[in-house]
Order: structure tokens, then C-alpha cells, then sequence
């Protein structure tokens, strides 16, 4: 009778432990990154009665305990956000945070910049990755697809420019193509070429046919210029040639490079049929042209892609990745010691982090990056809200056992010898 009263009190004991992980879980809900826990239990050592020679032994159980309450690992809803730093982790993976000379561990992505420009947490935790260092002085000084992921202890705070500049890339080719035709009028074709001072100016072609023609195919000259786009201050003028065959293919072309205020510029023609052709035509005929080089752009923002790169925009259409979000791994998940219910701490039990490789060795995510989301709490309220009725239950039975033994007990005493 009194082991009946003490086993029912270490199971009321076990289960209140049980009703304050789920009560827990459900009042962290809506918490962004919670990650829920839920309790294990383990009998407590049974006390032998009696052994004989039969391959049983008679034994009564001494109650239950919390063996531990360990971390859920199912993932959590994705979230609309407001701000396009805000990051969910679809898939395995913790950001790192540094702050306070530590570093934690969270799914909680709800980042900002500060005042400094470094993207930190709500309360002023840095997020850690890899830096491009392909900015200098405010410029962008290599356009960058992607950034590689340094090894875990090369991760940094990630501090990224107010003002940033991505240069001119000066026009050094300018194509051309269509249909001169076969009459003797003059064609003219224009490009738009960017100069050195990130300016729009026009190299212009006017072709006119070589008198006399030869016997066959036919010849063409050609003044190139270069001028501001208005034409009022010319930066070049050159003289070249052209020769078809008598099927109007391009046989041979001469045009020297024309200076487009400090950088020459080379004038393509094509060959063959491929660029400019001179034959007949029942419309009229038509000349198109193409050049390189883009003017230069101001920075317009900086946004975060699936692959955790961050990427500068700028005004002329130009991005680059300048820096790269850290994506961390362990071991043994469940081994991290939770700070609170969204940052943890590596432990003994759940290893170094670690970074995922592909095939060549190259540190790689693991999972993708949703910007402009939240992974929310991964508590499912069903669930809970049936742990807390069966775990009732369970309380109600293992207080039914004391009050039963405290009632043997009473009728024990109330017996007359």
C-alpha cells in the first residue's frame, strides 16, 4: 500500500513536468524559430520480490520519471514577412548569431541592418557569414554571381555599404548587321556607345558605294564617327571600306578603332551573311547594330537570394553578390543546449558545427533560403491540445493511486486486533 501511494506521487511528479514542456510549447505558438520539446519517460528500477528457479523473477515496478525532454525537429510553417531580410530555413540548418562573446545558434530569422549596416538580429546579435570582398572605396571591384562559403572559422559579422558604386564598363565593340541594299544611296546605321565617363554617345557608320563599282559584288565606303548623343562635339572621325560578292556576302571589311572620348571602340561588320550584306531587297533595307559596355549605377538596395548570397542592386541593372549568409550543421541536433526556445548553444552531445560540402569540397548550404518569410513555431496546436488531455488523464489516474492508498492505509489503521 505505501509503495502504491509513493508511485503515484512520482507519477503525478513526471506528468506536471510533462503538462509544463506541452503548456511551453503551446504558449510559444506564434513565436518565430520556436523549436517545441517533448518529454521521454523512463520507469524507475523495480524491487524484487522473491526469485526461484523458473526463468521469471517477481518484481513490482517503483513508478515512472522524466528521462529527458528533447528538442522536435519537423520543420515550421513558412511565414509571409514584411522586410525581404526577414530569412526561413526550408530544410536542415541554424543561422549563426554572434553577440555578447558567443555565438548562438537559431532558426529565427527575423534580420535588419543597423546603424552601421550590419545585418543583426532584433537585439543587436550579428548574423555571421562570408564577406565577397569585391568592394573597395565604394565600388564594386568584381561582379560576382555567388559568393563561396569560407570554413566555419572564417565566418564574420556581415557589414555591407550605405553607398556603393558599381563602375562604368566603357563600350570596346560595336556589331552591325542588316541590309545595305544594292543602290547607290547613302546608308547610315547608329550605336549607342558608353563612354568613360559613363556618358551615351553615338558611333555612326555612313556607307556610300565606291565609284566606279567592280565587275562584280560590290564596294562601299565608310566614315565612322564618334560623337556626344547630341552630335555637337565630335570625339573621332576614320575612313574604312567594305567588300560583297556578287551573292551580296561580306568578303572583307577595313575600319580602324574610333576614340569614344578616351577609349577606342572596334567596328564589326561580320562575314559572309552573317552582319552586313549588300543585296536586292523588295523593301527597304535595313541596318541594326549592337555595343558592349554599360554605364555606371548607384546602389539601390541589397536583397538575399534562395542560395543565402547577398545581392547589390543597382541603377543601371547591375547586381552583384557581395556577401553570403552562413548555414551551420551538427552532428546531433538535439544535443544543442537550448538558451530559450528559439537560440541554442553547441554542447559536448551535439558537436562542432560544421559546414555541408558538395562532391569537390566546396562548403555548400544544405537547404534553402526564403527571403521575405519566417519559419514560425513548429507546435501543432492538435497536438498539443490532445498531449494535454491524455496527460490529464494520466495525472488524474496517478492522483487516483494515492488517494486509493492513502484510503488502504486509513482502513488498515481502523482495524481492530
Amino acid at each position: 500500500m505505501n509503495q502504491a501511494f509513493y508511485t503515484g506521487v512520482v507519477g503525478m511528479q513526471a506528468h506536471q513536468q510533462s503538462l509544463d514542456v506541452v503548456a511551453d510549447n503551446l504558449a510559444n505558438i506564434n513565436t518565430v524559430g520556436f523549436r517545441g520539446s517533448q518529454t521521454e519517460f523512463a520507469s524507475i528500477f523495480e524491487e524484487v520480490l522473491g526469485t526461484s528457479s523458473a526463468p521469471t523473477t517477481d518484481s513490482i515496478g517503483q513508478g515512472v520519471r522524466v528521462q529527458s525532454t528533447t528538442m522536435m525537429m519537423q520543420q515550421g510553417s513558412l511565414l509571409l514577412a514584411d522586410r525581404n531580410t526577414d530569412l526561413a530555413i526550408e530544410g536542415d540548418g541554424w543561422f549563426g548569431i554572434s553577440g555578447n562573446g558567443e555565438t548562438l545558434y537559431t532558426r529565427a530569422g527575423a534580420f535588419g541592418f543597423d546603424s552601421e549596416r550590419s545585418l543583426v538580429s532584433g537585439d543587436g546579435h550579428y548574423v555571421l557569414g562570408t564577406m565577397g570582398n569585391n568592394f573597395s572605396d565604394g565600388v564594386i571591384t568584381e561582379q560576382l554571381d555567388a559568393i563561396a562559403i569560407a570554413d566555419v572559422a572564417a565566418q564574420e559579422s556581415l557589414l555591407l555599404p550605405d553607398t556603393l558604386e558599381f563602375p562604368v564598363q566603357p563600350s570596346t565593340l560595336a556589331t552591325f548587321s542588316g541590309n545595305l541594299g544594292t543602290d547607290d544611296i547613302l546608308r547610315s546605321v547608329s550605336a549607342n556607345v558608353i563612354s568613360p565617363s559613363s556618358e551615351h554617345n553615338r558611333l555612326r557608320l555612313d556607307f556610300t558605294q565606291i565609284v566606279p563599282q567592280p565587275s562584280s559584288g560590290s564596294a562601299w565606303d565608310i566614315v565612322g564617327t564618334t560623337t556626344n548623343n547630341n552630335g555637337e562635339i565630335v570625339y573621332d572621325t576614320q575612313n574604312g571600306s567594305a567588300i560583297f560578292d556578287e551573292s551580296g556576302g561580306l568578303l572583307s571589311f577595313t575600319m580602324p578603332a574610333l576614340d569614344n572620348d578616351g577609349t577606342p571602340v572596334d567596328v564589326d561588320l561580320g562575314s559572309g551573311f552573317t552582319g552586313v550584306v549588300s543585296n536586292v531587297s523588295e523593301t527597304e533595307p535595313t541596318l541594326s547594330s549592337d555595343a558592349n559596355g554599360f554605364e555606371g549605377g548607384d546602389l539601390l538596395g541589397y536583397r538575399i537570394n534562395e542560395n543565402a548570397d547577398i545581392i547589390a542592386g543597382f541603377s543601371n541593372g547591375r547586381s552583384s553578390a557581395v556577401g553570403k549568409i552562413a548555414l551551420y550543421h551538427f552532428q546531433n541536433d538535439q544535443g544543442l543546449n537550448r538558451i530559450n526556445g528559439s537560440r541554442f548553444q553547441e554542447s559536448a552531445n551535439s558537436g562542432k558545427p560544421i559546414f555541408y560540402q558538395d562532391v569537390n569540397g566546396n562548403n555548400v548550404l544544405g537547404a534553402n533560403i526564403h527571403s521575405g518569410r519566417l519559419e514560425g513555431a513548429n507546435v501543432s496546436m492538435d497536438q498539443g491540445l490532445t498531449e494535454l488531455i491524455i496527460l490529464q488523464r494520466s495525472f488524474d489516474a496517478n492522483s487516483k493511486s494515492v488517494t486509493t492508498g492513502d484510503e488502504l492505509i486509513q482502513k488498515a489503521l481502523n482495524m481492530d486486533g
